[in-house]
């Protein structure tokens, strides 16, 4: 078995090998006129994302906004496909901490509209997304309603859960760019750290530190 696995890591080995010399030789070919076209290619690239990035911020993108009326909510999606939309009422506190979180993301993400709307403002939109429970956010993308967050339940269930959390949990509607793991929540992956950094530090005490009422004899 112990051969067989060494034969396995030896072949992925080999197989990466391959593919970095083929990547270093394909650099190495590229004469004074390729290396030109990569750099082209490469500000265009920087030249569309600042002119997309101006897009954005001249229909609002970067501040977290209330919408007055419901309205404003159809016309925002004509501007801005990409769109959180926090549904909220003034006596719950838990909106207050969603606010707090959507705040900080609204600068972060400029690729999408970060809005709050009062669900007393706005009964046909609530009654059509059949929105229940406050607070919810919805996740609109390309003009639809995806998903929802309803509460914080797949946010820990609990009010301390910190905005990389509401980040990932948004990023699973596509409707913001995400480049951590989408599979693995980062709380948990934070506690996974935190009890594996515990668990070295409990092995690497000194014996004389142990209590003897914990042997088993």
């Amino acid at each position: 078995m112990e051969s067989i696995i060494q034969n396995q890591v030896l072949q992925v080995a080999e197989q990466v090998e391959k593919h970095l010399d083929s990547e270093l030789q394909r650099l190495d070919e590229l004469d004074s006129d390729g290396i030109e076209q990569l750099r082209q290619q490469r500000l265009k690239q920087l030249k569309e994302h600042a002119k997309q990035k101006q897009i954005w911020l001249a229909n609002g993108h970067g501040e977290y906004e209330e919408l007055a009326e419901e309205k404003e909510f159809f016309n925002a999606t004509k501007k801005s496909p990409d769109m959180i939309v926090h549904f909220y009422k003034d006596d719950t506190p838990r909106c207050k901490i969603v606010d707090h979180h959507l705040k900080i993301l609204a600068k972060k993400h400029l690729e999408a509209k970060f809005l709050k709307l009062n669900v007393e403002r706005c009964p046909f939109l609530t009654e059509r997304l059949r929105i229940r429970v406050i607070p919810t956010i919805a996740l609109v993308k390309d003009s639809k309603t995806k998903d929802f967050v309803v509460g914080f339940t797949e946010l820990g269930n609990c009010d301390d859960f910190t905005t990389e959390m509401l980040e990932w949990r948004i990023a699973q509607s596509g409707a913001i760019e995400y480049s951590g793991d989408l599979l693995n929540p980062p709380d948990v992956r934070k506690a996974e750290k935190k009890n594996l950094l515990q668990k070295k530090t409990i092995r690497g005490r000194n014996d004389d530190d142990s209590d003897d009422s914990d042997l088993d004899f």
